[in-house]
C-alpha cells in the first residue's frame, strides 16, 4: 500500500506511512534471515535418512554442533514439505469362520503362531512357532530378536527340505502373515492361507493351548 501511494501520489514516505498507520522505521527494515544453510542440510538429511521425521533431523543436526534455534528449523522443514504422512493401521478384511478340525494325516494343516518375552535388559524376545495339527507335533521352535516375514518363509524352507509342505497353514492376522511376502510365498507352492477371526486366538488353539501348557512361564 505504501509502494502504491509513493507512486501514485507522489507523497513522502513519511506521509505515506501515516496514511496506512504503518511506522516508518517498519518500511526500511529488511530481513536478514538466511535459510539456505538450513535448507541445504534438510536436504542432505532427508537424502540420507529419506524415512525419518524432524526429531530425528534436528537432533542429527545439534550433533553436528550446528546451534540453529529449533523453532527456524522447524519452520524451514515445514516450508521444504518435508513432514512425514502418518501412517495408518491397515484394516483387517473380514476372515471367513472356520471349524478347529483335526486333519486326517501328517502335513495336511499346520498352525503356527508367536511367543514372545522380555530379556533381562529389556529387550523383547520372540519365539516363532510351528505345529502340525495332527499329532501337535512342534515342527519348528525358532527364536528372535526380530522376525520379519522374509525370516518366517526361511524357517519354512527349511521345513519344506526336511519334510515337505503342507497343503493349509492357519495363522493370525499378524502382520508376518499378511505381507506380500507370506502371501507370495505360499501362492507359488499352492498352500492355502487359513486365516483366524480378528483378536480371536483360540481359533488357532492348536498352536496356542499345548506351548501354554508346556511353557507356562511364557
Amino acid at each position: 500500500m505504501v509502494s502504491y501511494l509513493l507512486a501514485a501520489y507522489k507523497v513522502s514516505i513519511a506521509r505515506a506511512c501515516s496514511v496506512v498507520g504503518l511506522h516508518r522505521s517498519m518500511w526500511y527494515y529488511q530481513a536478514k534471515k538466511d535459510d539456505s544453510e538450513v535448507v541445504a542440510k534438510l536436504t542432505e538429511l532427508a537424502e540420507d535418512l529419506p524415512t525419518r521425521g524432524f526429531d530425528v533431523y534436528y537432533n542429527r543436526i545439534r550433533t553436528e554442533g550446528l546451534v540453529w534455534n529449533r523453532k527456524r528449523v522447524l519452520r524451514v522443514y515445514r516450508g521444504m514439505k518435508l513432514g512425514m504422512r502418518r501412517r495408518h493401521k491397515k484394516r483387517v478384511p473380514t476372515r471367513i469362520q472356520q471349524p478347529l478340525e483335526t486333519p486326517g494325516c501328517l502335513n495336511e494343516v499346520w498352525s503356527m503362531d508367536f511367543m514372545s518375552d522380555s530379556l533381562s535388559d529389556g529387550r523383547r524376545v520372540r519365539m516363532f512357532n510351528v505345529i502340525d495339527d495332527y499329532n501337535r507335533e512342534a515342527l519348528a521352535v525358532e527364536p528372535g530378536l526380530s522376525f520379519p516375514a522374509t525370516r518366517v518363509t526361511r524357517v519354512l524352507n527349511q521345513l519344506e527340505e526336511e519334510i515337505g509342505l503342507p497343503k493349509v497353514i492357519r495363522v493370525d492376522n499378524g502382520p508376518e502373515f499378511i505381507s506380500k511376502e507370506f502371501t507370495a510365498w505360499c501362492e507359488r507352492r499352492a498352500i492355502e492361507i487359513r486365516y483366524i477371526q480378528p483378536c480371536e486366538g483360540l481359533h488357532n488353539g492348536y498352536v496356542l493351548v499345548p506351548w501354554k501348557m508346556w511353557c507356562p512361564n511364557w
